[in-house]
């Protein structure tokens, strides 16, 4: 492997979730952004659309995206906007790494408090563990967005050559 290339990986993770999708953008293992989009879950062409958009601006090495199989809890319409995505990445010439989404701590929230230590720059969107009856944070998905990338960049079998 040309280590001055793993030094210089960017990764693109991208992540969805009921309503949302959320990415972040690390270079040289550094958070430089993150955002979420609410309008670019409601359609393929929306999604197809906004992946295509961040393609263009940050120029990743490599794309991160959830891999979604029948085990998976998202549902069909996720799975389908995670598709589109992994597919625009593949037209575009890019790396494309399917992930599977591995549970490695408690829950999600214990997971994030951790990520936030790693990068403290998220501490503000950390989400709070809800009551049983309320829904899901929205600023989860910056966390499983993170979670996609260290996959890559931290297991290196998934890096690029």
């Amino acid at each position: 492997m040309d280590l001055l290339r793993m030094a210089r990986l960017r990764v693109l993770a991208i992540a969805v979730a009921t309503g949302r999708i959320g990415y972040v953008f690390l270079s040289d293992e550094i958070l430089k952004d993150w955002r979420m989009s609410k309008i670019a879950c409601r359609s393929a062409h929306n999604a197809r659309t906004y992946a295509e958009q961040l393609i263009s601006f940050f120029t990743p090495d490599v794309v991160v995206t959830e891999k979604m199989d029948k085990e998976s809890r998202k549902g069909a319409h996720a799975k389908e906007i995670s598709g589109v995505i992994a597919q625009v990445a593949e037209e575009a010439n890019l790396l494309d790494v399917l992930v599977p989404r591995i549970q490695t701590f408690k829950n999600k929230y214990e997971e994030a408090r951790a990520l936030c230590k790693r990068f403290p720059e998220l501490e503000y969107w950390m989400p709070r563990e809800p009551r049983i009856w309320q829904s899901e944070p929205f600023g989860t998905i910056y966390f499983e967005a993170l979670h996609l990338a260290l996959s890559v960049i931290d297991n290196p079998q998934h890096k690029p050559a």
